[in-house]
């Protein structure tokens, strides 16, 4: 059988599958699950063409980092041919662990589990079924190889991963602000001391880079549309999952009904193989099939979270720059409960209340690093003024109440 297939990418052409194990490992069940998982989650509430999937943009950012290794080869990196397809297959899995419509549920079915926790846990299963040959992609993807510069690749402040997702998310999206000149940073890149930086040329693409993954999270993830309908589904799958704690059946396919039904840690991951693969077997398909079933259910709240999701009948949402006051929320929950007839303790569930960020980027948790035509490495914020007076400024936070319409008229 031929596996050095080709895909016809709509963001970067055709990408090529160069080695017969990443072909095995895209054909593998784990990996076709991400064509079932949409990128953002459900941004396509308010951008119609957000419907690119994890399976687009792990090939994509497998393909950003082929033409990352092949640009360092050029410039005398040593990078072995073992050491590429590790790298390769690092990126390739870096975003298997993602659960149904990526983060949004991500601490919802499984409480302090994150989509990297469950990705190393992939990563291991699938290396003992290819007998230990992603041994190399696992040390790289946890940053434990000895060429530090490789995991920089696959996860740093500017990663292939980053450099796929915003070019991606802009073109399905049409928010132009995030296109990002990821051809030039990609030929800037150079190692020094084991470190990934940027040739000095190439500090104007840096910047754009990261002011437009600043304008990106507010136009695009942080929108307050897309705010207030993941935490209508959030709230769904809560009182969901507190229905089937006092007893009271929903219809829901087998791998949901797991999580719906138990408590599963991070051990339970890694000690139990029924819980990884229901969770294998789990995505977007499974959420919204339980959606359109829950919204004929008997409970009152319930069916209404369901049906307004799926008619995008969306909640109000208010974003202010300091948290609401307790009066203020208790004032919504009585008109709630007055409004739907039920009790006030029911009414909770129908207004909710958080708070989000954006730091694009955070000099705290690593930088950006620029080398100049005589060898010195500095932080790019340290050469650009740009970035000092735009985007190292502390977080900027926003405070959200989410309830439905009807209330904002009585």
């Amino acid at each position: 059988m031929n596996k050095r297939k080709i895909f016809n990418d709509p963001v970067h052409g055709f990408i090529t599958i160069p080695h017969e194990l990443i072909f095995d490992i895209i054909e593998h069940p784990y990996f076709q699950r991400l064509r079932r998982i949409k990128q953002l989650g459900l941004s396509d509430y308010i951008y119609p063409g957000a419907l690119h999937t994890r399976f687009h943009h792990a090939l994509g950012a497998f393909h950003l980092m082929r033409k990352a290794i092949s640009i360092l080869k050029i410039k005398g990196i040593e990078i072995t041919a073992e050491e590429e397809l590790g790298a390769s297959i690092a990126i390739l899995l870096h975003d298997i662990g993602h659960g149904p419509f990526s983060h949004t549920l991500e601490r919802t079915l499984i409480k302090g589990v994150n989509h990297e926790h469950i990705s190393k846990i992939f990563l291991q299963k699938l290396n003992q079924e290819f007998d230990g040959k992603l041994s190399l992609a696992i040390k790289i993807f946890e940053g434990t190889y000895t060429k530090k510069f490789l995991h920089s690749l696959v996860s740093s402040q500017l990663d292939v991963d980053r450099l796929d997702y915003l070019t991606r998310d802009s073109f399905f999206t049409g928010v132009n602000e995030g296109i990002v000149s990821y051809d030039r940073i990609i030929e800037m890149m150079n190692v020094q001391n084991d470190e990934l930086v940027i040739e000095q040329k190439g500090i104007y693409s840096i910047e754009n880079f990261i002011i437009s993954r600043r304008l990106m999270y507010w136009q695009v993830y942080l929108h307050k549309t897309v705010l207030c309908v993941e935490q209508m589904l959030i709230k769904a799958v809560e009182r969901a999952k507190y229905l089937i704690e006092n007893d009271i059946t929903l219809p829901c396919s087998e791998a949901l009904d797991f999580f719906l039904k138990n408590k599963i840690t991070l051990h339970d991951f890694e000690t139990n193989s029924q819980a990884i693969q229901h969770f294998a077997d789990l995505d977007d398909v499974d959420v919204f099939a339980a959606l359109k079933s829950w919204k004929n259910t008997s409970d009152n709240v319930l069916s209404l979270l369901c049906s307004s999701i799926l008619n995008r009948h969306l909640f109000k949402i208010e974003i202010t720059k300091e948290p609401f006051t307790e009066s203020e929320i208790t004032k919504l929950k009585e008109k709630a409960a007055a409004y739907f007839k039920l009790p006030q303790e029911e009414a909770k569930w129908l207004i909710f209340q958080d708070s989000t960020y954006n730091h694009a980027y955070n000099a705290k948790q690593g930088t950006i690093k620029i080398i100049d035509q005589q060898g010195n490495v500095q932080n790019a914020e340290n050469i650009s003024q740009h970035l000092e007076a735009t985007v190292l400024s502390e977080k900027v936070v926003k405070y959200f109440v989410c309830y439905p319409k009807a209330l904002s008229t009585i």
